[in-house]
Formats: structure tokens, C-alpha cells, sequence
């Protein structure tokens, strides 16, 4: 009776071992659920989120800019432009890729062929484009502008599914946007101190946003900028999930070895 016993306490012992070693892998949904406030939060505080800003155009911007005129071949010499090596993609590996488009030089002009240089700095891609506008109808009639930017970039570092340095076809662009684009965050992404770094006129900009509360929607830094840097923090668990894996091998071993010795142990 004494050997039966001696069993069931060795089965006992390996179950709640592995239980305990188990359990201790979990992760509480409170720390993974975004914008867990939604359902009490006041409608008139979400009146009031962060409105969109255009983004301004930086040197080193690349702009994307044709110009139409009633002369399709005229247009075709005005529209000549370089293409620019620029780092991006949407794979985990950042590559280098070609955006075909004019580079502001440092001094923030780009340089028109038939029209000479423009100072575009500091403007709109709406601004930018009504100044070119203005500069071409001296040369050709009625001419028809398009400008946007071509390598509007993000990049999206740390715990996600897939970092990298993201180029977007528009410039409106949200940091829920920017992490889908990154595969969401992983399970050991820190969700409540995401990191925005930005650049503006030089000097370094930083925030940190809760994406467990809706507080993020009245954030001046919702709206990504170009250039914007977002790093997802890893969580505590993930330095203990590194050894996880051995930590449950270790268990599993413990458990066996407990059994056999109070199953050799119960038949001498």
C-alpha cells in the first residue's frame, strides 16, 4: 500500500511541477488587448483627437513631380528626373531600391528643367505643387501639376513580425497604420511604451504611446511623419521565454525521473 502511495505522490509532484513551470509561461490579456478604455471612454474626448497635419518637405525629401503641358513632348523633357538610391521595402531585410523622382538639395531647392531651381522647403506637397504651378505658367500655358512624395519612409524596429523600413504612396499616415505594415506586434512587444522618434528641422523629437489606452488618438504623434523611427520595447517575459524552452525540457525531465525512481523504488 506504502509502494501505491509512493506513486501517486510521484505523479502528484511531476503534474504540479509541470503545471507550475506552465503557467509561468502565460500571458495576462491585459497587458496584450489595445485600447481596452474604448467602451467607457467619453465620445467627446475622442471629438478632440489629434487632427492631421500635412507633412513638410525636408531636404533629402524625394518628390515625385510631373508636369503636363498641351505639348506632350515638352512635358516629357520638363518630367526627367534621376532615380535615387533609398533604403526600404516590406520584407524584413531593408534593400536598396531605386525611387525615381527630384532630390532637395541641402540648400532645399529642386531643379526644374526649363524653369531652374525652386525653394520647396519647408512647404506643403499642396504648396510645393501650387509654386511650381505659378513658376511653369511663365513658360507654358494652363500647365497641370501633380507632386507627392516618393519616398516617404518609416521604420519600424524592435518587437514586431516583420522590421523594416516601410516607403508609403501617401503621406497620411497613422502609427496603426506603420505597425501593420510590420506585421503587428509580437507577443513579447511592451504595447504600453511604444517609442516615436521624429526629426524635426534637425533636432530629435520623442514620445511614448499607450496602444492599451485610447489616450493615443489625441497624440500629436498618431500621424507619422517622414523619416518617423517606432520602436516596440521587448516585454519581461522576453528574457525569460529565451530560456523557456529549457526551463519546460528541464521539467519534463524531472517529472520522468521522479516516476521511474518511485516506480523502481515501489517494486524492490
Amino acid at each position: 500500500m506504502n509502494k501505491q502511495n509512493n506513486v501517486i505522490k510521484g505523479f502528484f509532484i511531476a503534474s504540479l511541477f509541470s503545471t507550475i513551470t506552465l503557467s509561468s509561461s502565460c500571458v495576462s490579456n491585459k497587458k496584450i488587448a489595445y485600447f481596452q478604455d474604448i467602451q467607457t471612454v467619453n465620445q467627446a474626448k475622442l471629438e478632440n483627437a489629434a487632427v492631421f497635419t500635412a507633412p513638410t518637405i525636408q531636404p533629402d525629401d524625394i518628390l515625385s513631380i510631373n508636369i503636363f503641358t498641351l505639348n506632350p513632348q515638352t512635358g516629357s523633357i520638363i518630367n526627367q528626373a534621376a532615380a535615387t538610391p533609398t533604403l526600404g521595402g516590406n520584407t524584413n531585410t531593408s534593400l536598396a531600391t531605386q525611387s525615381t523622382g527630384f532630390l532637395v538639395d541641402k540648400n532645399g531647392e529642386v531643379e526644374l528643367s526649363l524653369i531652374g531651381k525652386l525653394k520647396v522647403s519647408g512647404l506643403t506637397t499642396y504648396q510645393a505643387r501650387e509654386l511650381i504651378r505659378e513658376k511653369a505658367a511663365d513658360v507654358y500655358k494652363q500647365p497641370n501639376v501633380q507632386l507627392r512624395f516618393a519616398n516617404f519612409k518609416v521604420s519600424v524596429l524592435g518587437e514586431v513580425n516583420a522590421p523594416s523600413a516601410y516607403t508609403l504612396p501617401n503621406e497620411k499616415v497613422t502609427i496603426l497604420d506603420a505597425l501593420s505594415l510590420a506585421g503587428d506586434l509580437t507577443i513579447y512587444g511592451k504595447r504600453d511604451n511604444v517609442l516615436i522618434v521624429r526629426d524635426n528641422d534637425g533636432k530629435k523629437e520623442f514620445a511614448r504611446l499607450d496602444l492599451n489606452s485610447s489616450n493615443i488618438f489625441n497624440s500629436q504623434f498618431y500621424y507619422l511623419k517622414q523619416n518617423d523611427v517606432i520602436y516596440v520595447e521587448p516585454n519581461k517575459r522576453k528574457v525569460s521565454a529565451s530560456n523557456s524552452a529549457q526551463i519546460q525540457t528541464i521539467g519534463v525531465l524531472a517529472s520522468v525521473i521522479s516516476v521511474i525512481v518511485l516506480a523502481i523504488t515501489s517494486f524492490k
